[in-house]
């Protein structure tokens, strides 16, 4: 059986569209192709321009999921690629610059989609600074502390911060760039802050990459800022039961009472109809790291207690 749906004039099939994609949830392969359609509107802007990592559950969350970085040939001429260099060759990825190409990647079995931090046509010079805030126990209210020292800290800084739900265990905060400075010096910017961080309040935070290392402390994740690296979709579902999703924060709601999959496919348009997206002004708010250094350089020592 195929079914068809129509996205800005784009005709996509569906093929098996009843395929239980979260079987306990009542949640079928053409309810996920028609969340990502009805999206599009809040989330293509917020992914235009960037390489998609497909995180692909052909047969439900039920079963073993995959990620697939190519776009294979079969894929509709429409969907835009961008060829991308890796170590020793390339990859074409498919980048979701058309609203339909959100709802079309669902067909595939692509639940959750991860998108690269810079966009293609600067692949080398991210315009997000990415921190996953990773709990190593259920105390999530230590996931919203290191959250506010993050932001308590930008603001010292008078920059701008993100914030969006995981779908998964925590937060992520996103500091926007202007494009000026290539991954390594992002990376270590991105590192010299979560040590600051993790200097200001060791018994809660670290940035210790071993597991067996943080006992349970916040790990302070900055690895994702590199060349190839990805981070989860602003408005991707997840696939866990109830199809919680990657959801765009304001910060009271972040330093509030919302957990990381409080939002899923059963109440986010409520929400949406309620307020604005809270990331509408990302891309008008990137700032040069060169910015961030010297600000943090006249910070010194002495600001260490707005993280304190």
């Amino acid at each position: 059986m195929t079914d068809t749906m129509e996205v800005l004039g784009k005709q996509i099939e569906i093929s098996h569209p009843d395929k239980p994609y979260f079987p306990d949830d009542g949640i079928t392969k053409r309810d996920l192709v028609a969340y990502y359609a009805r999206i599009a509107e809040t989330a293509a802007p917020l992914w235009q321009g960037r390489a998609v990592t497909m995180q692909r559950f052909p047969d439900g969350i039920g079963a073993e999921g995959f990620f697939h970085k190519n776009a294979p040939d079969h894929f509709p001429g429409w969907v835009r690629r961008a060829e991308l260099p890796k170590e020793g060759g390339s990859v074409s990825y498919a980048v979701a610059d058309h609203p339909a190409t959100l709802a079309f990647l669902a067909t595939q079995g692509t639940i959750t989609p991860h998108l690269s931090l810079a966009r293609v046509d600067r692949p080398d010079h991210p315009d997000r600074m990415i921190f996953d805030l990773d709990p190593s126990d259920r105390d999530f209210g230590k996931v919203r502390r290191a959250a506010r020292h993050l932001k308590d800290l930008f603001e010292a800084l008078d920059l701008t911060a993100y914030v969006q739900t995981t779908g998964s265990r925590g937060f992520h905060v996103i500091l926007p760039l202007d494009r000026s400075a290539g991954f390594d010096r992002v990376r270590a910017l991105a590192r010299r802050i979560a040590d600051r961080l993790a200097a200001a309040e060791p018994d809660s935070f670290t940035t210790e990459q071993r597991k067996a290392g943080r006992g349970d402390r916040v790990f302070l994740d900055t690895l994702r800022n590199a060349y190839g690296q990805t981070g989860v979709a602003p408005y991707g579902v997840r696939a866990k039961p109830r199809a919680p999703i990657a959801t765009p924060l304001d910060w009271d709601e972040a330093l509030g009472r919302t957990g990381p999959q409080d939002y899923h496919m059963g109440n986010i348009f409520r929400r949406l109809a309620q307020k604005e997206d809270p990331w509408r002004g990302i891309a008008q708010a990137g700032v040069a790291a060169e910015t961030v250094e010297a600000r943090l350089d006249a910070l010194g020592t002495e600001g260490r207690d707005v993280v304190g």
